[in-house]
């Protein structure tokens, strides 16, 4: 695998080695060992697995307590996935940086604990598998709002995002509980 360190150089763009031929392809999406030599040591204790239609816009989501770090892929379709990092004390703090990933590019990204993440549905549908460094804890949940225009997020939209309840009463950075 390829580990490449974004703009914010905790959150990793992970390019796995695919092995294809004429019946298919072959992958390995994580090894413990790699990962601890090229991210660092994390324990995952949790995988989740989604499914979304085009305009669906998750996030961003973070847990204030029981801080969960993401290792994310989509396994059908096509996604724009955000990582936020909401660490006061970052000098990256209320930046953000973004990614396409798909079934096609089989990349994978790495969001630490410390981070609000979200992702926006590009294909017909789109399959979102990740493994967490904590179980979720849904009175620890927050979510900021997808546009917050002090993040300025530039999402790849085509229409209005379709939002959940709780999306849709997100509140804004400036607001938001936050890491130290």
């Amino acid at each position: 695998m390829k580990y490449t360190p974004l703009s914010i150089p905790d959150v990793v763009l992970i390019k796995p080695q695919v092995f294809g031929d004429h019946r298919g392809f072959f992958l390995e999406t994580f090894r413990q060992d790699d990962f601890e030599t090229h991210v660092g040591n994390y324990h995952f204790v949790q995988d989740n697995h989604s499914k979304s239609t085009k305009g669906i816009l998750r996030g961003l989501h973070y847990q204030i307590k029981q801080p969960q770090g993401k290792l994310v892929r989509v396994t059908s379709g096509t996604v724009f996935d955000v990582a936020v990092d909401i660490r006061k004390s970052s000098p990256w703090f209320g930046q953000w940086v973004g990614e396409i990933l798909s079934a096609e590019n089989k990349n994978m990204l790495w969001v630490p604990p410390g981070f609000a993440h979200g992702f926006y549905v590009m294909s017909d549908e789109a399959e979102f598998s990740y493994k967490c460094t904590d179980y979720y804890a849904p009175q620890h949940e927050r979510s900021i709002l997808w546009n917050d225009s002090d993040i300025a997020v530039d999402w790849p939209l085509d229409k209005e995002p379709v939002l959940s309840a709780k999306d849709a009463q997100a509140i804004t950075l400036v607001s938001a509980e936050v890491f130290k």
